[in-house]
């Protein structure tokens, strides 16, 4: 039996009655205060270590119109590994520097959640991927050391796909759960825990996550938990067994994790939250009234978790105009031209979303206020990570310049639409 079904059955077997590794009296604190009030105020290092359309325009447009591949796999499949090596290289010695991190320190962040694809740790036989990333990732940890940045890695995509996404390093796939790439899953993990959770970097990497987003409504929860039970053991049985593991709730109600991995039997587990208002049309037609009532919702269920939560991923974007978010050959709902999955209709132009000079002061004023909103509602749990540091043109996801461009509020608890959620 392969080995990942048969993890699955002793955890259907047993998981009810074991317990982790004991608490026991004192536990380090990750060197950073979770629990403790000290909050959370990251972002993530999206297309770098992992490709996404979205973020990585110039990359992907390199290719004929009829022919632009739609993630990392047919990135590499088209252009072939030598090729897809030498582009990666450059991107990957170039897309993030050291002052981007003294950026970060400079504008108040605390913590940075790295992506990386399974294919860095392990390649399965026909990958197009390359491999190479790693020492890049080790010299963004000592930038981060050196700026006192604390870090999350963050396994971001899976064999066979955990999602379906873009992201995930290869589309329209959901064949995470199979057992030969469950199998290659607990090999990829098990290589960034001996890597990562090695005392040389204990004071840097504060959690590491076995899988970014798996799609829970077109899976087996039960093998979900049965992997996320696997990496915490795994985690556990290191030298360095504190470090934090962060899990994605899977789409799930966050409350319905409430009675998994808890303390005391289990420590230092961080649910990981997504908080979205534009992948569905009825989401991107909202007003202005209705995305901060929803940002007030996201508050209250973090308050209602026992885990500590996190908003993982969360950004300023009231629709869906930057350009292939949805994805290559796909359309935005906000102006009517996205077509899977039922279609959409015309709400309103993108060409005012895509120019941030074009954007009027009521714009820049709602995209500050929902900013500010979900800071205030993220923060009633422990706080939030922004997606992402920089991209090429989605200047809704541009942290860095929605920062220079007074839509992050500076310093970050400053205020000057206070208390939408009244909390």
């Amino acid at each position: 039996m392969a080995r990942f079904a048969s993890l699955l059955c002793t955890f259907l077997t047993l998981f009810s009655a074991v317990t982790a590794v004991p608490a026991g009296p004192v536990r380090r604190w990750l060197n950073f205060g979770y629990g403790l009030g000290e909050k959370v105020r990251g972002v993530n290092i999206g297309g770098w270590l992992v490709l996404e359309p979205y973020i990585n325009l110039s990359l992907f447009r390199q290719f004929p119109p009829e022919n632009i591949p739609v993630d990392e796999y047919h990135f590499c499949q088209y252009l072939g590994q030598e090729e897809c090596l030498a582009q990666l290289q450059a991107h990957w010695a170039s897309w993030v520097t050291a002052d981007d991190f003294a950026q970060m320190a400079a504008a108040g962040l605390n913590h940075v959640r790295i992506p990386v694809g399974y294919w860095a740790f392990v390649l399965l036989e026909g990958d197009p991927y390359v491999q190479g990333q790693l020492p890049y990732l080790d010299q963004a940890l000592q930038w981060a050391r050196q700026y006192g940045l604390k870090v999350w890695i963050d396994l971001h995509g899976l064999p066979g796909s955990q999602n379906g996404f873009d992201n995930s390093g290869l589309r329209d796939s959901y064949a995470w759960q199979t057992d030969a790439n469950m199998e290659a899953s607990l090999g990829a993990l098990e290589a960034l825990i001996a890597r990562y959770a090695a005392p040389e970097w204990n004071d840097v990497v504060v959690a590491l996550q076995p899988v970014n987003e798996p799609l829970g409504p077109v899976l087996d929860r039960t093998k979900i938990e049965a992997y996320y039970d696997y990496s915490y053991y795994d985690l556990r049985n290191t030298e360095n067994s504190d470090i934090g593991l962060a899990i994605h709730d899977a789409f799930y109600p966050t409350t319905s994790w409430n009675s998994f991995l808890q303390p005391p039997n289990y420590y230092h587990v961080i649910l990981d939250h997504h908080a979205y208002q534009v992948f569905s049309t009825g989401e991107v037609a909202r007003d202005q009234a209705a995305h901060l009532g929803q940002t007030c919702v996201e508050g209250q269920n973090v308050l209602g978790t026992t885990l500590w939560t996190v908003v993982g991923e969360w950004s300023a974007a009231l629709t869906d105009c930057a350009e292939w978010l949805n994805g290559v050959g796909r359309g935005a709902r906000y102006d009517g031209s996205y077509t899977d999955n039922g279609g959409s209709y015309f709400i309103g132009s993108c060409a005012t979303r895509w120019d941030f000079s074009t954007w009027s002061d009521q714009d820049k004023a709602n995209s500050r206020q929902y900013v500010e909103a979900q800071m205030d509602a993220y923060e009633q749990g422990q706080g939030w990570i922004f997606w992402c540091w920089k991209t090429e043109n989605a200047i809704e996801w541009d942290f860095s310049f929605l920062l220079q461009n007074g839509i992050i509020p500076q310093p970050l608890d400053s205020r000057i639409f206070p208390k939408a959620c009244n909390f």
